[in-house]
């Protein structure tokens, strides 16, 4: 549609995906996936989401919930196995769904900047699956008590992960492709390491502003997902998994009403579910890290909005603006 055209400015890297009850409305890759050797993106085109990840852990533990393996009411404290020091045992999976814990966040987003300050001391290559974050945040305090307030926390979805794992016996990422990625035919979507990534990957750029030039993630991010992120994946396995999540072909239609309804808010409008964010009542997922920005929603009249950066862009402000045009 030339409407949407229209709004992507001419230093968008990406790729802008828009549909209506499964029927493409407007499809489109911009920019590099490699910037120094001019390779396009594209659209199957395989991007990194960063937090956008947490819908899958999220599904994976309402999984296990269905099948009475924990529930939401489960304390860590009886769910794992290594000492927890100063953070609380009675932390639930609900708290840690719902961003309610205060446990203690090894990447405060409140308080740090940059990810990259964070592997100072925790070197990223290191960093390959959830229990080598543990050193991040065990020797911390708890940042409140649980069930106090809403505040957004990437140490409970690597909890979350861990939780998972002990559960099933699997590492949580072959978990989640044998639950979802799989069966939902996400054939381009996986959690893979930054240094052994697959072939059609986009690479994720900063911009150093004080040499005016680009240069890559690649020491910006732990080298493997912990749970709290690290899915790559395209546009159109962001579409699948939409379609096959609402209709109940992973989690029942029961479990997909509670994880996109109200589960946490707080003063500034926030409003969280588990593992989606809600803009009133529409559920979206989201993520930026480093270099990667994304975003998906899906509305109840059937439009469905992906957008994916490897260069950071602000796709919420873009995808603001094309709702609105689609609405006009």
């Amino acid at each position: 549609m030339k409407k949407i055209e229209a709004l992507i400015d001419n230093h968008f890297n990406g790729v802008v995906s828009v549909s209506k009850n499964g029927e493409s409305l407007f499809k489109k890759a911009y920019g590099y996936a490699d910037l120094p050797n001019q390779r396009p993106n594209n659209i199957d085109t395989i991007f990194e989401v960063a937090s956008g990840s947490k819908a899958f852990v999220a599904t994976g533990i309402m999984k296990l919930i269905e099948e009475g393996q924990c529930s939401l009411e489960s304390a860590i404290g009886d769910l794992l196995d290594f000492d927890l020091k100063q953070i609380s045992p009675k932390i639930t999976v609900r708290q840690l769904l719902n961003h309610t814990s205060g446990i203690p966040d090894y990447f405060d987003e409140s308080v740090m900047d940059d990810m990259s300050e964070l592997w100072a001391k925790f070197p990223s290559y290191l960093m390959r699956k959830p229990s080598d974050m543990i050193p991040t945040f065990i020797d911390k305090p708890m940042m409140y008590s649980p069930g106090e307030k809403f505040q957004y926390n990437n140490t409970g979805y690597t909890v979350l992960a861990m939780i998972i794992e002990k559960a099933t016996g699997m590492d949580f990422d072959k978990y989640l492709a044998q639950l979802i990625f799989e069966p939902c035919g996400m054939k381009s979507t996986g959690y893979y390491a930054l240094d052994r990534l697959p072939a059609n990957c986009a690479t994720a750029y900063i911009y150093d502003e004080a040499q005016g030039e680009y240069f890559t993630n690649i020491y910006s991010t732990n080298a493997k997902s912990d749970g709290a992120g690290g899915v790559y994946t395209t546009a159109d396995d962001v579409e699948r998994y939409w379609k096959h999540y609402l209709a109940g072909d992973i989690v029942s239609k029961e479990t997909v009403k509670a994880m996109t309804s109200l589960q946490a808010s707080n003063e500034d409008g926030t409003r969280y579910g588990f593992g989606f964010w809600l803009k009133g009542d529409t559920p979206f997922f989201q993520g930026m890290d480093p270099g990667i920005s994304f975003m998906t929603r899906h509305q109840d009249n059937g439009i469905l909005t992906i957008l994916m950066s490897n260069f950071c862009n602000n796709v919420w402000k873009l995808n603001n603006r094309i709702e609105d045009a689609l609405c006009e």
